[in-house]
């Protein structure tokens, strides 16, 4: 069963005649800013590893001498 250009034309009538324009016309905005958030979350989300280690902090180095008996003081 497949749809020709005939019944598509009539389906598409059908739901214009339910929502209306501006609804459809709404929804179609809707769900292309979806799309630019998600290609652009995407996109972040592939610079975030390389940002990340960039920003890494190197840590810190206690340097000394360690006695046994000072660890049994504590």
């Amino acid at each position: 069963m497949s749809f020709g250009i005939k019944e598509l034309i009539v389906i598409l009538v059908i739901v214009m005649l339910v929502f209306g324009t501006k609804k459809i016309r709404n929804v179609g905005t809707d769900v292309g800013g979806w799309i630019r958030d998600f290609k652009r979350a995407l996109k972040d989300g592939q610079d975030a590893p390389d940002d990340a280690a960039k920003k890494t902090d190197p840590g810190r180095v206690i340097e000394g001498d360690s006695n046994v008996s000072d660890k049994e003081n504590l």
